[in-house]
């Protein structure tokens, strides 16, 4: 089969084209002929080994893939040859076929595309886990979205929104963005990067500040954003796009009891409940039309070079995906 794989760290033109042999399966798995892939930024941390984990060699990306079943293994009866399904994996999603375990699997509503489901689970899961689980999100706080014009970020706006939130804050870097926010439900849109952008945050609560901010740039927006958060306020950091770690002490929290508060999705798949019931409910929201996801492009998986640096020159809106 073919698949797109890396031997060695750096920028988008590490990806290649390589022929591998189609993965065979253990008992409780099953075969999926791949028909959509997800692409996100955890994909490029890969590719540059700065994923939070370590990165092995040689590495094939991907961790979101929607399908049909190929094969089944041993010991598995919930789902059989021809159903459509989607799911999270450790990696190797960017190919044509990909083995996943039966239990991770969640069949695809019979009138959503493959490339809709597919743009939910890692970006979906991340939104939903940031505010419910994470950011235990209470009716009517305030929360701020920055990157709102990306896939978590998009999600997010609305997501908090359905969840009760009274006041969504969403930033992005252009005003085509900031148009998008606000049209999927954001209640102010912020260019965050105006110097005084804090400034603007801070006015549109009246002084008051955010009570739960989703972070994932990290350096300065970091900062920034803390200095932002109201009395009991929670930062939940999921990633540092601007490849720059923020550094802080911790003793500068106490004075108004700031939580600063670590997402790593990978961990919610090892707690089934909380992945399986959440993705249902997501795709439900899709079905219903409450939630609106933005597919930003669908490429050729040949092209993964191309999107990848596409999607690190914040060139895109909403989720980008990938077709064998």
């Amino acid at each position: 089969m073919k698949a797109i794989q890396f031997k060695e760290y750096g920028g988008p033109d590490v990806l290649e084209r390589v022929d591998v042999e189609t993965p065979g399966l253990k008992e409780g798995e099953v075969l999926i002929k791949v028909t959509a892939i997800g692409v996100n930024y955890a994909d490029t941390a890969r590719r540059e080994g700065a994923y939070v984990v370590p990165t092995p060699l040689p590495f094939i990306p991907g961790a979101e893939v929607a399908g049909i079943v190929e094969e089944t293994g041993e010991k598995t009866n919930r789902f059989q040859k021809g159903d459509r399904v989607v799911t999270l994996i450790g990696s190797g999603g960017y190919a044509e076929y990909v083995v996943a375990n039966e239990r991770t699997l969640i069949p695809i509503p019979e009138n959503m595309e493959d490339a809709t489901a597919v743009s939910l689970p890692l970006q979906g899961l991340t939104a939903y886990h940031l505010l419910k689980t994470m950011g235990r999100l209470e009716k009517g706080e305030t929360v701020l979205v920055h990157a709102s014009a990306g896939g978590v970020g998009s999600l997010a706006v609305q997501l908090a929104k359905l969840f009760g939130a009274g006041k969504v804050i969403a930033t992005a870097s252009s005003d085509e963005k900031l148009e998008m926010a606000l049209e999927l439900g954001a209640d102010h849109a912020i260019n965050y990067t105006k110097a005084n952008w804090r400034d603007d945050v801070m006015n549109a609560t009246d002084g008051e500040g955010v009570d739960i901010a989703l972070e994932m740039a990290g350096g300065d927006i970091f900062h920034e954003t803390v200095k932002c958060m109201r009395p009991f306020g929670r930062v939940v950091v999921y990633g540092v796009a601007s490849g720059n770690p923020a550094q802080m002490y911790p003793s500068g929290l106490m004075n108004r009891n700031l939580s600063v508060i670590g997402f790593f999705l990978p961990q919610i798949m090892k707690k089934p409940v909380l992945f399986e019931k959440s993705l249902q409910e997501l795709l439900k929201l899709v079905n219903t039309g409450d939630l609106k996801l933005t597919i930003g492009g669908i490429y050729d998986l040949e092209e993964a070079a191309q999107v990848h640096q596409m999607l690190q020159g914040r060139k895109t809106k909403g989720k980008l995906v990938l077709k064998p």
